[in-house]
């Protein structure tokens, strides 16, 4: 099946060595001495403030900037926002980021462009040239939630500031799982995954565990530097969190009087504040990422990155 992709790639090109060298050393001064928590506690105030001076400078600033076009958005005014993270986080118009129908079709969550996406070796995941990190670390350390996706396939899709912040469901699952993991918030640009080892297993970050009729689907929502919530339709803010632990909460064994937290292709399962990851696992032999699907790919929420076996 094509994967349709309105937006042109963007390929990474080599990159002589002394800008290598440049690159590595601005990762290293601007991302670990830097108080990631701090700055995202501070730009979750800013986002909130409601005043109207400060509100409007701040969206006709950033729509300027990055170029964001209101007319697919739900409410295209940007008066009726009340503050900055309402519009970050708007909803837009149902026809805008439409579905891949086909039943085989795994849709995009977000809107965004590939970092990666491959096969998983023998438990290792590729992050860039030269670095690889731990499946089970992402995962919280469990051997167990790790072993269904060993040797499977994962997608990292990066969302810029400018992007549509919503996350949807690739294809329709029942959710097993939800795990906080607590860590640093490093950005993750690609710069900066291109030099930080193991970036995604150390960042804070919710895994979103889901059961379906093609085998295990994991969703890890990674946080970020001056990304100040990870929220999920069924539990609302999960990140940040005051635990420095790992935590867990189990939906497959539930009272029997609650009911199952069922969600269609499509159908929002959470959202981020600023530009930020999602990484996507499946297990072994349960699907095939689109040819297309490569390393700077632009993608949008909605089109068809993969496919599930026939029946």
């Amino acid at each position: 099946m094509a994967m349709n992709i309105d937006a042109p790639e963007h390929k990474a090109t080599p990159q002589p060595a002394f800008d290598t060298l440049l690159d590595k050393w601005i990762t290293w001064l601007t991302q670990y001495p830097t108080p990631h928590h701090a700055l995202s506690r501070l730009m979750h105030k800013l986002t909130r403030v409601k005043w109207g001076p400060w509100k409007r400078w701040q969206l006709s600033w950033f729509v300027r900037k990055y170029n964001v076009d209101m007319s697919i958005a739900v409410d295209p005014n940007l008066e009726s926002y009340t503050d900055f993270n309402t519009f970050f986080t708007r909803a837009l118009k149902l026809d805008a980021r439409p579905i891949a129908l086909d039943p085989r079709a795994i849709a995009c969550p977000v809107d965004g462009a590939v970092s990666q996406a491959g096969p998983i070796k023998d438990g290792n995941i590729f992050q860039a040239k030269g670095m690889h990190y731990d499946l089970r670390s992402l995962l919280g350390g469990s051997t167990a939630r790790a072993e269904p996706f060993r040797n499977g396939q994962f997608a990292t899709l990066y969302l810029s500031p400018r992007d549509y912040h919503r996350i949807h469901m690739p294809l329709r699952g029942e959710l097993v799982e939800m795990v906080y993991v607590p860590g640093r918030l490093f950005s993750v640009n690609p710069r900066t995954a291109a030099n930080v080892p193991a970036l995604f297993s150390r960042n804070e970050r919710v895994v979103a565990i889901f059961k379906t009729d093609h085998g295990p689907l994991a969703m890890i929502l990674v946080g970020a530097m001056f990304v100040a919530n990870i929220e999920t339709k069924w539990a609302g803010v999960v990140a940040p969190n005051a635990s420095n632990d790992i935590r867990v909460w189990n939906y497959e064994n539930a009272s029997k009087t609650q009911e199952k937290i069922i969600l269609d292709k499509g159908t929002e399962m959470g959202r981020f504040n600023m530009g930020s990851t999602v990484i996507l696992l499946f297990g072994p032999g349960t699907m095939k990422w689109a040819a297309q699907l490569t390393p700077g790919t632009a993608i949008q929420m909605g089109m068809e990155i993969g496919t599930l076996p026939s029946n």
